[in-house]
């Protein structure tokens, strides 16, 4: 595959909330066996927050950087029984900036001053932003804790959570125990078989671990129950580029070019149907 079109995938994963850079190292089982369904593969790591203004991204203009700080000093002067509210208005100011560090910081603010589910979801959701975008190792595995940490905690109070498991799930394939997070992944879908987001976690890793028929299988189980998810329809189209079926991979391509707007997407597609015709 061109390096091209592998950076343009990555980067529609990672915009997709999905983990992206996964190494292609094979996960043994406990026999010593190769793991056979979705064996994790992982490339690069996700990152870590270490402080609200350790995050990258592109600089902000002087209009943003006036918003950011008539947030941040209504946050840091807030009553107590404003800020939590505050707080998470200049979250989700971060988090539009895609400043995903800081967005993420100020999120668990939040949580320290309120800690309910939807506060917990919520920092676990900016921690989960973060560690897509990472791409130093340390901070890759800062922040998967920082997730982990976070959907636990919502968890506690709800086990029913599926989004929360399904996204800490994908934090685990940088760890020791890359297998825990298929283990969590296969968990949801005995809970909800038709879940999308494990759906397509799965897909992904089995991608990762150049499974492309288990990640075909995958995508065409989403787009069964929800034939709108383009995201879902390119990886399927990625996937029979794979495996050499061009014919259904072009038609697949050709659905998603008319449906998807993403433009990261949309390159990317250009770049498969280039590498169809040639």
């Amino acid at each position: 595959m061109k390096k091209s079109i592998i950076l343009s995938c990555f980067l529609a994963v990672a915009l997709a909330g999905t983990l992206y850079s996964l190494p292609k190292v094979v996960v043994n089982n406990k026999s010593g066996e190769m793991e056979t369904e979705e064996s994790v593969a992982v490339e690069e790591t996700p990152a870590t927050e270490q402080s609200s203004d350790s995050h990258a991204g592109a600089t902000l203009s002087p209009d943003q950087q006036a918003v950011v700080d008539k947030l941040r000093s209504g946050f840091i002067l807030a009553s107590e029984k404003e800020k939590a509210s505050a707080g998470i208005k200049l979250s989700d100011q971060f988090r539009s900036l895609q400043k995903f560090d800081s967005s993420a910081y100020y999120a668990e603010q939040v949580s320290l001053l309120a800690p309910t589910i939807e506060n917990y979801m919520r920092t676990g959701d900016r921690y989960y932003d973060a560690y897509g975008f990472a791409v130093d190792d340390q901070k890759a595995k800062n922040l998967g804790q920082k997730t982990r940490e976070y959907y636990q905690k919502a968890l506690d109070l709800n086990p029913g959570l599926l989004t929360a498991k399904a996204n800490m799930a994908m934090t685990y394939v940088n760890t020791p125990n890359p297998m825990q997070g298929i283990l969590m992944l296969r968990e949801v879908l005995d809970n909800d078989p038709t879940n999308e987001l494990a759906l397509f976690n799965l897909g992904i890793l089995s991608m990762r671990s150049n499974q492309y028929t288990k990640a075909t299988d995958r995508f065409r189980q989403i787009l069964t129950n929800n034939p709108s998810n383009t995201k879902a329809k390119f990886y399927l189209g990625l996937s029979l580029v794979e495996l050499g079926k061009n014919d259904e991979a072009r038609k697949v391509l050709a659905e998603v070019k008319k449906e998807e707007k993403d433009p990261i997407i949309q390159q990317a597609v250009a770049e498969l149907e280039g590498r169809l015709n040639q």
